[in-house]
């Protein structure tokens, strides 16, 4: 069997857009992977372009040998973009196999430890601006079958937090852990947003009301920082959305930075890397939680290796993006039950692309509201004074060539 047609496609799904990428063989067979980046899609695509040079007449089944190719005639010029492409070629690659098979991902990958995957909400609160609002959502997302729910309450902080902003956030979490009750689990998102010390003052502050997590309350790129902040925390700390391969995940958990990881298998390296990082985990005691914000494939993905994979804990699942997600795949993945997701059964990925929702929602500038959004009065002066300068004002002022 040989490869002989690789194709990206990018969809329109309101803040981002979906990268996939498609393996073609000459036995007929098409391998499905997703290489979503936010802002990024073209940059992915094109290095999937160029990667598909070396690609075209190989053996699919040589994953790891493709893999290490790709990994090092590309990667050392490169960061993330570059492991997008080659995690979404992976996965395809895996699909076919499991395709050529007759067997599930998870079935490659060892064998499953588990017949269905717990779940977290991430998108629920989407929109909203009051707590009232997020009061009426929370519950709601209970209501649909959810039994964790993740949200970042930090709105507008920066660095340190006021006394405004501190109680704020208190009374935001408290209400919500009073209207959903103890049993459902709170995961509290910080995007890199606070300071070590600001973190380690509002862990303490949360810890009454026992989330399942902190996540990054660090930025991500000191894991030094973010040990700092574990090491005093009452509350868990998970991170590595923004990380990706196993050797920067090897310093955060020898760092002894987190106690959960949370690679993304779209572009941290794929399904393989990704239980290379799990195993580095779980051998220091430290959970596995994948981040899981782009397409229905990329949680196909994540549930083959949620099922095989010893210590994993909980699997993020977007909702309220866009209304036609759960069309992009045939077939659908089914809505949590009592806060699980069932693993797929069928071969390969167990998933293929409705290419007709897909082409029917091409790319959009995710960016494009929100530049109209900050655009200040005081901006729109200053571009007008450009635009209308004279040679007197370029003079006066230094705006010559």
């Amino acid at each position: 069997m040989k490869i002989t047609r690789i194709s990206t496609t990018l969809v329109e799904a309101n803040w981002r857009n979906f990268t996939f990428v498609q393996i073609y063989t000459d036995a007929g067979l098409i391998g499905l992977g997703e290489a979503t980046i936010r802002s990024r899609e073209h940059a992915v695509a094109g290095a999937i372009e160029d990667m598909t040079r070396v690609l075209i007449g190989q053996d699919p089944f040589q994953i790891q040998a493709h893999w290490q190719m790709l990994y090092q005639d590309f990667h050392k010029r490169g960061g993330v973009i570059l492991m997008a492409a080659i995690s979404g070629l992976e996965i395809a690659l895996w699909d076919i196999l499991g395709q050529a098979l007759g067997v599930p991902i998870y079935q490659l990958l060892g064998g499953k430890l588990r017949d269905r995957v717990r779940v977290y909400n991430n998108g629920w609160f989407e929109g909203l601006g009051t707590t009232d609002a997020l009061v009426q959502a929370a519950q709601q997302a209970v209501q649909a079958g959810f039994t964790a729910l993740k949200w970042n309450p930090f709105h507008g902080v920066h660095d340190w937090l006021s006394p405004k902003q501190r109680r704020q956030v208190l009374e935001e979490v408290a209400a919500i852990r009073q209207a959903v009750g103890e049993e459902v689990d709170l995961l509290i998102e910080a995007h890199g947003l606070l300071t070590p010390a600001a973190a380690v003052r509002i862990a303490a502050d949360l810890a009454l009301y026992q989330p399942f997590w902190l996540e990054e309350p660090v930025p991500p790129e000191d894991e030094t920082a973010m040990a700092f902040v574990r090491q005093r925390s009452a509350i868990p700390i998970a991170a590595g959305e923004r990380l990706y391969g196993k050797y920067e995940f090897a310093r955060l958990i020898e760092g002894r930075a987190v106690d959960i990881v949370q690679p993304d298998i779209t572009y941290a390296g794929g399904l393989f890397e990704t239980r290379l990082i799990a195993a580095m985990a779980e051998a220091r005691y430290v959970g596995f939680a994948p981040h899981n914000s782009g397409s229905p494939v990329s949680t196909a993905a994540a549930l083959h290796l949620a099922a095989c994979t010893p210590n994993f804990l909980i699997l993020e699942l977007p909702t309220r993006d866009v209304p036609w997600r759960a069309e992009l795949i045939e077939p659908h993945i089914e809505a949590p039950k009592e806060g699980f997701l069932e693993i797929l059964q069928r071969p390969g990925l167990g998933v293929k692309l409705n290419e007709g929702v897909a082409r029917a929602h091409p790319y959009q500038n995710p960016d494009r509201a929100y530049l109209s959004a900050v655009v200040t009065p005081e901006m729109e002066n200053l571009k007008t004074r450009l635009t209308n300068r004279t040679p007197d004002d370029e003079e006066q002022h230094g705006l010559g060539n």
